[in-house]
């Protein structure tokens, strides 16, 4: 059965919609992007996943959210959210992994190793805004500081996996691919998977990485 649980935080109430697992080694906390809220479908379906794997799934809705706003404020007040929300998230005393899609992911990267997090998930880490590579951010993704799984479309303009940089550093990370994939996983008609199967690679490769991490 899952809860809904409101958490005050510096910049506002944030919210906390937990899926729990029945017997759970680790907590995955998942936060959304600048454009959207906790329904997007890759969070939906890790969601709908990770539980039966002994993983429960926290998915948090920043303070700006759960406000009404429309538009997301500055990294600085995102993370300053995110912060908020961790001991909330440490209390059940299990793992935390971090995670986030786009500007979730980076809030995820930026902060890890400072809340310490077990390890990141990064869901369509924004590398870079559309069109402009060279506005790279793949420094917060090689900071993460701690075992970091990124899962990528195959066409996200934020960034395709081939535009990330090599693994490296003491915590290097892994990347798995959703083909024909844009910013939300979202597949079109004439690719040679559907919808559920290019979910299937994302919710698949996350619960093998869970599996293997210490």
């Amino acid at each position: 059965m899952t809860r809904t649980e409101t958490v005050p935080t510096e910049t506002g109430d944030a919210r906390i919609t937990w899926h729990p697992a029945k017997r759970p080694a680790l907590i995955l906390a998942a936060s959304h992007g600048a454009g959207g809220g906790i329904e997007a479908r890759d969070l939906q379906a890790l969601a709908a996943t990770l539980p039966a794997h002994g993983v429960t799934v926290a998915l948090v809705e920043q303070p700006w959210r759960v406000a009404g706003k429309k538009v997301a404020p500055a990294p600085k007040t995102l993370d300053t959210g995110w912060r908020g929300v961790w001991p909330t998230l440490a209390e059940p005393g299990l793992p935390v992994i971090a995670s986030g899609r786009s500007a979730g992911a980076r809030v995820a990267c930026r902060t890890a190793e400072e809340l310490g997090a077990a390890a990141v998930l990064a869901l369509s880490f924004p590398l870079h805004p559309p069109g402009k590579p060279e506005k790279s951010r793949a420094d917060e993704l090689l900071g993460a500081g701690v075992p970091t799984l990124v899962v990528q479309g195959g066409n996200d303009p934020f960034g395709r996996p081939a535009e990330f940089p090599e693994p490296a550093g003491p915590a290097p990370y892994e990347i798995v691919e959703v083909p024909y994939g844009d910013h939300g996983f979202a597949v079109p008609k004439r690719a040679d998977l559907t919808q559920d199967e290019a979910l299937a690679v994302l919710t698949d490769a996350v619960v093998a990485w869970t599996g293997s991490l210490p």
